[in-house]
């Protein structure tokens, strides 16, 4: 089963403004490219807000639900606010909640193409889109709806039938599995490629109908991957589609940014080399870590994900408290924390050390500000086992240029230019 993780992610890298920019780009070194565009600092804190706002909503029916059951004679305890946190879930999940997802790119699907806007996502490994007639995947007023698999329109479409099921936090996306090619940029095209089109997008709430994304492309491993299918990536290697069975990141930091297949790019980092770290485990792209430092905290040795699929950095919920104290971050109800805009230039930086190198990142990019409101990057959250301590989501990787190599199992890093 898939980590799905919590905090957000979504791969485009370019604002707003140029969203319909879709096209790969050619490379003169054979790599292939394609724009990642980037959800603005501003809509990333209305998300925030509308997320703040639903919770303390959710919170204040349930209270009166609880009081309404107890007055209630032949009224039974309610134990679903426990199955809420507990059923359908795997120990091998973490919740991914894609509310905060700010980089999203283009895939296409079918023959001729439909094209749709995914989230490239290294904490999961299924690619998942919706389908004509899906309940719950948004309305044409919002961002003009979401584009919708049509199979009747594809030529190469191959019935599977397959159910397929993922399990958010609050609730299922549902669908099932079938057969197609899927072209990445404008050149890969993999062939016979399973993914699962989506009926009922329900579980992922009001965030998803407001956002920019359609679907999600996962890049882990198949390891993890829903019902065993081949990842989109291992069939491009194993169909000859790809230079080198390698990708990599580089996300723009309020600008465009790009990911690219087939290998990396040396323009896009400081120095001649890159910092490799073998992986601890092929499922996510899992790394031991020596510790963390921040101010007066200091944590043991631990391990991360790399997820392109979380925007926030994410850690144990009482490192991540500790952290935030020694900030002056303020915890919401949503679990993560807001921070005096007047004293972000006093956060000190946060160091991660890996593999005997230390990774740092200035404490004034552990914030995303807009209007005046400032969100501090960082949200606390404990996985069971066998899950990762820590998730080193965008705000780690728009500082890093990182480079995943699926045959060599290890990830690349570099600061980015």
């Amino acid at each position: 089963m898939m980590f799905k993780s919590i905090a957000l992610s979504t791969l485009t890298l370019a604002l707003l403004g140029s969203a319909n920019a879709t096209t790969a780009e050619k490379d003169p070194k054979d790599l292939i490219r394609i724009p990642m565009h980037k959800v603005s600092d501003h809509e990333f804190v209305n998300r925030f807000l509308v997320k703040e706002r639903h919770a303390l909503l959710n919170l204040a029916s349930r209270e009166n639900d609880m009081f309404a059951s107890k007055r209630t004679l032949r009224g039974s305890s309610s134990s679903s606010d426990s199955q809420d946190l507990t059923e359908g879930k795997d120990e091998s999940e973490i919740i991914k909640d894609y509310a905060n997802a700010q980089y999203y790119g283009i895939v296409k699907i079918g023959s001729p193409p439909q094209e749709f806007q995914v989230i490239y996502d290294t904490g999961s490994s299924n690619l998942w889109v919706p389908e004509v007639g899906c309940v719950h995947c948004g309305y044409k007023i919002i961002h003009g709806g979401k584009n919708k698999y049509d199979a009747k329109e594809s030529s190469s479409f191959v019935e599977d039938g397959t159910d397929f099921s993922i399990q958010y936090g609050s609730g299922a996306v549902s669908g099932k599995y079938a057969q197609d090619t899927v072209v990445l940029a404008d050149d890969i095209t993999v062939d016979e490629q399973l993914f699962a089109t989506i009926h009922d997008a329900g579980g992922m709430g009001l965030a998803y109908t407001f956002s920019y994304f359609d679907g999600i492309l996962g890049l882990g491993f198949d390891s993890i991957s829903v019902g065993g299918v081949n990842t989109v990536f291992h069939n491009a290697i194993t169909q000859g589609k790809v230079e080198k069975p390698m990708f990599a990141f580089y996300l723009g930091d309020n600008a465009d940014g790009e990911l690219t297949f087939g290998g990396y790019d040396d323009d896009k980092f400081e120095g001649d080399e890159l910092t490799w770290v073998k992986l601890s485990e092929t499922t996510y792209w899992r790394i031991d870590m020596d510790g963390v430092k921040i101010g007066g905290f200091s944590s043991g040795k631990t391990d991360a994900i790399v997820d392109s699929g979380t925007s926030l950095i994410v850690g144990p919920t009482s490192d991540i408290r500790s952290i935030a104290m020694e900030v002056g971050a303020k915890p919401m109800i949503t679990g993560q924390f807001t921070i005096d805009c007047d004293k972000v230039e006093n956060i000190p930086d946060i160091t991660w050390t890996i593999d005997g190198n230390d990774y740092n990142v200035p404490g004034k990019e552990l914030v995303i500000e807009s209007g005046g409101l400032c969100i501090f990057a960082m949200m606390g959250m404990d996985f069971p086992k066998p899950g990762p301590q820590w998730i080193l989501g965008d705000v780690f990787m728009r500082k890093y240029y990182t480079v995943f190599d699926y045959e060599g199992e290890r990830v690349g890093f570099a600061k980015a230019v």
